[in-house]
């Protein structure tokens, strides 16, 4: 386990966050943090990469520069650390010349400890300069992938900030990304000339997430069929051209769907109205082209559908990332067609041909599109493709969570022979033909084309007549994406065999092809909340902070997360005391919104007799298991704590700092419950400190240190607290 990070760092997450424990890898990276030493961490979306970087500044003097791609990305930074009672500030184009100047003004004087800029910005102009002048001491890259040409969103400002060593001579730089390969991750390490940095790369598994891949027919029709299920939730679809997009969005509309088009054909307001409808909660479904970063750091998308092929799985990994970034269960629907991989192939090939790139760079780009087909067309469990693609194993042998594990594919009927008709077909008609041909000799066709070159005397002619056509197409795409087939490139693509396909025609290689099951289709049940929230009361508490939100001009997400609804619907707290125990209710949340939240909590409970102030579950139902192995030195408090050893006797033993023995011995409390605390609290101070809790709540220590006159420490009270509130959670 890696070392502990401060008292004051920790108290600061739980404070403004609502934070007490960390997600994996959290801590190492605020670690590398504090060390001034870089960086590259690699954590999924929804992995908590952002507070690595903006908690550390809340305790060290001087300026984090936060550099991001996108405008709406900053705003939705700074407007959510705002929420949490923590000032920040941008700076890019939006702002006027007065907005600007504040903000510089801010940063000069020191107020302000954390700093958004675009690369542009800090390149070409001289704010660079402005930031260092001001302290500047450590510089976060977000979206770092798009700096690597060898990742899914290469962008050429990216490479100019290379010189940021330059700019900022003795501070360490972190690039933060939620997808990179091996080769990504290395290209991101040469281009920012990183020295020797930590890497951390997290589990690319996403759980909570469905993930199911079905050949694509009526689009509208297979979307509405995700929508239906999943009523007033939140989702994106993804379309390939602008065209797509309003078609879309408009069949959606007449439907009666909120629906919002985004892409970058609109204007910039347009755009931003559609932002901010999505974000607002006013539209709940947004369509977009796969091409066009959204910037939308909504947490509670409950579906992501591909109405196309992305043109990476790292476009796919990230794309679908959007769904379930609070961990509850959520679905990504891919609607497959192999017309949609030639069309990717042109654009690819024509905005290669346009910006004179090298050779290599439309090899890589073909080579990426090759394995996301290969991921589509595969009949392999979807979870364990997407991680190994990233490098990493994947143990379980069923995830329960896909197409293939949940049954809601069969093996075709015999698929060693249907494998071999169709490649001796291509074969028999000497490879020179398209799909197309291919399956109407298969099918038996009597038409000129065929019968002009006596296809129709071939003896594959009619071999598969039982089959309709799409299926043979979909065998045909699964084929190629298992390279047992090769289709040429082009505006009329030919079907040739290569060394597999004569493999499997010998039966010395052997594919699987698969079907969807026509009944009986397994998917997720939708709006699924965790073992005891009231679905009734989160509908209640979602109604109200949106009217919060808009209130306060905000998006509802950064009032409270989903997951704090739904905790709160489940535990039904009926103090500030108990909804701060709430994983993700901080000082300033529970300030500014308990009130109203716990007056509708406490109206709903007396009206359908529920039980109130239930143990908090703090963060098991969604965040990812964090390791229980206690470091030595804590194993040893903890030792000593069992056998009542004074604080002063762990502090000689261990060598640690009277803080972190405290928050040690906090921590010990809490998990092991002891009876009395009366070795390290008397037990009159304990009752003064309960006094005065009952009265000012166990949210902020300082009340109740200024209520006793300074007469017990902070740590006394920490202590303290600690046995108050896990006596309450016993009761």
């Amino acid at each position: 386990m890696p070392p502990e990070l401060p008292s004051d760092l920790l108290a600061a997450i739980e404070r403004n966050w609502g934070f007490t424990e960390l997600r994996p890898l959290q801590t190492e990276a605020i670690r590398a943090v504090l060390a001034n030493r870089d960086s590259l961490v690699v954590l999924p979306t929804g992995g908590g990469k952002s507070l690595c970087y903006q908690a550390p500044a809340l305790v060290r003097p001087g300026l984090t520069v936060v550099v991001s791609p996108l405008i709406a990305l900053m705003k939705d930074q700074v407007d959510g650390l705002a929420r949490n009672g923590i000032r920040a500030v941008r700076l890019d184009s939006s702002l006027n010349g007065a907005e600007t100047n504040a903000a510089l003004d801010s940063i000069r004087s020191g107020e302000v400890r954390l700093v958004f800029v675009s690369p542009e910005r800090i390149i070409n102009t001289g704010t660079h300069q402005i930031l260092r002048d001001a302290g500047a001491h450590t510089v976060a890259i977000d979206e770092a992938h798009c700096i690597s040409h060898w990742g899914h969103d290469f962008r050429p400002e990216y490479r100019m900030l290379a010189r940021l060593r330059e700019f900022f001579p003795g501070s360490s730089i972190h690039a933060y990304t939620a997808t990179a390969t091996e080769q990504v991750r290395t290209d991101i390490i040469s281009q920012l000339n990183l020295q020797q940095p930590q890497i951390l790369v997290g589990n690319f598994d996403r759980p909570n997430l469905t993930f199911r891949v079905l050949p694509q027919s009526d689009v509208v029709g297979q979307i509405r069929e995700v929508l239906d299920r999943r009523k007033n939730e939140a989702g994106i679809v993804y379309c390939l051209r602008r065209a797509d997009v309003d078609g879309v969005t408009e069949a959606l509309k007449k439907a009666k769907y909120r629906a919002v088009p985004y892409h970058a054909g609109m204007t910039a307001e347009a755009r931003r109205q559609s932002h901010d409808a999505f974000s607002a909660e006013e539209a709940d479904i947004v369509v977009a082209t796969i091409a066009f970063g959204m910037g939308i750091d909504r947490s509670n998308v409950r579906f992501v559908i591909h109405a196309c092929v992305p043109k990476t799985i790292e476009h796919y990994q990230q794309e679908t990332g959007r769904a379930g970034r609070d961990g509850l269960p959520s679905e990504c629907l891919l609607l497959f067609s192999f017309g949609d991989v030639m069309a990717l192939r042109r654009i690819m090939e024509k905005s290669a041909t346009e910006a004179n790139a090298p050779p290599e760079f439309l090899a890589a780009g073909r080579n990426q599109l090759d394995q996301m087909v290969r991921y589509a067309s595969g009949a392999i469990c979807r979870h364990k493709a997407l991680v190994r693609h990233f490098g990493q194993n994947y143990a379980s042998p069923n995830c329960k969570a896909c197409d293939i594990c949940l049954g809601d594919t069969q093996d075709i009927p015999d698929s060693a022979t249907v494998a071999k008709k169709i490649l001796s077909c291509v074969a028999r008609v000497n490879e020179g033909f398209g799909a197309n041909h291919v399956i109407d000799v298969l099918r038996g066709a009597n038409t000129e084309a065929i019968r002009s070159r006596g296809h129709d005397k071939l003896t594959t002619h009619g071999l598969l007549s039982a089959m309709e056509k799409p299926q043979i197409r979909d065998c045909i795409f699964q084929l190629v994406g298992q390279n047992a087939l090769v289709q040429t490139e082009g505006d009329y693509p030919i079907l040739r065999l290569n060394a597999d396909s004569w493999a499997v025609m010998k039966g010395t290689l052997v594919v699987r092809l698969i079907q969807t099951r026509s009944m009986g289709v397994e998917v997720p049940e939708a709006g699924t909340l965790p073992s005891g929230s009231d679905a009734a009361l989160f509908e209640v508490l979602r109604q109200l902070r949106r009217e919060q939100a808009h209130r306060l001009n905000v998006p509802p997400y950064q009032i409270f997360a989903d997951t704090v609804l739904a905790e709160l619907s489940r535990c039904r707290p009926t103090t500030p005391e108990r909804m701060r125990m709430v994983s993700g209710v901080g000082d300033v949340k529970l300030r500014d919104f308990g009130p109203e939240f716990l007056a509708i909590i406490a109206a709903h409970a007396t009206e359908f007799a529920l039980a109130t102030d239930l143990p908090p579950l703090r963060e098991t139902a969604t965040r990812a298991p964090v390791s229980t192995k206690l470091s030595p030195a804590k194993q040893l408090a903890y030792k000593m704590f069992a056998d009542r050893a004074s604080l002063e006797a762990v502090l000689e033993k261990t060598g640690l700092s009277r803080g972190t023995v405290g928050d040690y011995l906090a921590d010990f409390i809490r998990a092991e419950k002891p009876s009395s605390i009366v070795q390290w609290v008397s037990a009159e101070l304990l009752e003064r400190i309960a006094v005065s809790a009952r009265e000012f709540g166990t949210a902020r220590l300082k009340p109740v240190y200024v209520a006793l006159n300074e007469e017990a420490s902070y740590e006394t009270i920490r202590i303290a607290f600690a046995f108050l509130e896990s006596s309450a959670a016993a009761t």
